[in-house]
């Protein structure tokens, strides 16, 4: 009877299991895919840049004492060890002193774009280049003319000529999700036609002023430059750029420029020969979370301004160091890289609408968008101390005096006084030295030294409170809890 039972449970355990449904085989599965019908269509559309410049040089010295140089190339060549005076490397021939001779410089990749020989690459690949070689993987060799590049944006078009050439399809960069598989095609250390391929690590990664990259684990390494990041429908979505690197090769992280930033800047290359951007002249400082909540702005958004050029747009406009800008012509303003790059796809000539963060409330102000890239601000003087106010340091643990009025002008402020010794306080631990400029606590503007130690006195001292420090040619904003 037992034996039975046990049979029985077992049936009944298998019935069971029966009705289990099958969870691997709903739930999709993920293969590695195979690239190779992808990399034979998309192969023939990348090419090889090679780059020359022109420079003058001089007649070597060394070589063996007594010997002409062909003589001393013998040795080096058949005994292999240098004679007493003789370099240990060989030495390169060179033309007579001052002719220029045009060495090679160094090599990257490109795709092409049309069929007509237009060619998208890295601007760092051919900036500073006398001549520019464009090699196709039938071995034809074309000399390239650049059409123009943008360094901002690491972006560059040549042309060669030819016709009926493969080309690479775009793809849209704004669908590129994090995850999916990607390759790219290359030259690296100049070997033609090499193929690697990874996933999209992550996106909109900023490392630069107008470059939100797409970042990936793909190995790319010097030579990649310039060549094409493809998805799997083999469509270009970025141009490989650049690589976080200690050692100069690839350590597991690469970044390219996503494929809707460069058809923006090459279209005005090949019009213009230039990017036309706008620009409202601002530096911008990062936002924190300390510092957005001494603000009142809750989480950290929006553009910090640390400083504002003189007669610059958004000087005009009304901008103020010190003010956090939160949208600018309609699209909101995360994180102060957005900025840049906002302002520079805005039409020069266009008058926009800005929206900033001052005393705790929002204000909008009408901004004209100037044309051409952000002139340098120049740097001001270090403000050099004017005496000690008499007493004893407040309670931020400061000593301050009256800014002149020449000092005003010429740091472009009003009001403020001057740090001109501390003790172990807040301020200090905060990191503010001696020299620099309080010109705002909170919401109050600082006219000088009676009301500054009146508002000091008024304080909260279990409250932090925003403190707009000028140095030099930028306003920081440093949150203190005053004791």
């Amino acid at each position: 009877m037992k034996k039975y039972f046990i049979v029985l449970l077992a049936i009944f355990s298998f019935g069971q299991l029966s009705f289990v449904p099958n969870v691997s085989a709903q739930t999709p599965r993920m293969s590695i895919p195979d690239f190779a019908d992808l990399v034979e269509r998309a192969s023939p559309a990348v090419v090889n840049i090679r780059t020359t410049e022109k420079v003058a040089t001089q007649q070597s010295q060394g070589g063996i004492p007594g010997l002409p140089d062909d003589q001393a190339e013998f040795f080096r060549r058949f005994f292999g060890v240098p004679f007493p005076g003789m370099p240990s490397t060989p030495k390169q021939p060179q033309a007579n002193p001052g002719k220029p001779q045009e060495l090679d410089r160094g090599v990257g990749s490109g795709f092409i774009l049309e069929s007509n020989g237009l060619i998208l690459t890295n601007a760092h690949v051919v900036e500073g280049a006398t001549t520019i070689y464009v090699t196709l993987t039938d071995k034809r060799e074309f000399k390239a003319k650049l059409l123009g590049m943008d360094k901002r944006t690491d972006v560059a078009v040549l042309k060669i000529e030819a016709r009926d050439l493969p080309k690479l399809p775009v793809g849209d960069s704004s669908k590129v999700r994090v995850g999916e598989w990607v390759l790219a095609i290359g030259s690296p250390f100049g070997l033609e036609n090499t193929v690697t391929a990874g996933i999209v690590s992550a996106k909109s990664r900023d490392t630069g002023d107008y470059l939100p990259f797409i970042q990936t684990d793909v190995a790319v390494n010097p030579g990649n430059s310039g060549g094409p990041l493809l998805n799997t429908a083999g469509q270009v979505i970025g141009i490989n750029s650049q690589i976080f690197s200690r050692s100069g090769g690839y350590m597991g992280i690469s970044f390219a420029i996503p494929m809707d930033e460069v058809m923006r800047v090459a279209d005005q290359l090949r019009s213009n020969g230039r990017m036309v951007r706008g620009r409202i002249g601002v530096a911008l400082g990062d936002m924190t979370k300390e510092v957005a909540e001494s603000l009142g702005l809750g989480k950290p958004r929006g553009a910090y301004v640390r400083n504002v050029e003189p007669g610059a747009p958004a000087a005009n406009g009304g901008i103020e160091a010190g003010d956090v800008i939160l949208n600018f012509n309609g699209h909101d303003i995360s994180k102060s890289t957005d900025l840049p790059r906002i302002v520079g796809e805005t039409k020069p000539g266009t008058t926009a609408t800005v929206q900033v963060w001052r005393k705790g409330a929002a204000k909008e102000l009408a901004v004209v968008v100037a044309d051409g890239e952000a002139s340098s601000v120049a740097r001001a003087k270090k403000p050099e101390g004017s005496g000690f106010n008499s007493g004893n340091a407040n309670a931020f643990g400061v000593m301050v005096s009256e800014v002149s009025d020449a000092k005003q002008k010429e740091l472009n402020i009003h009001g403020g006084v001057e740090v001109t010794s501390l003790n172990e306080g807040s301020l200090a631990r905060a990191g503010v030295r001696a020299g620099d400029i309080i010109i705002r606590i909170g919401d109050a503007d600082i006219t000088g030294v009676k009301q500054f130690e009146a508002l000091v006195k008024g304080l909260d001292a279990n409250k932090s409170v925003p403190v707009f420090v000028r140095r030099a040619d930028s306003t920081l904003v440093i949150p203190v809890r005053p004791k």
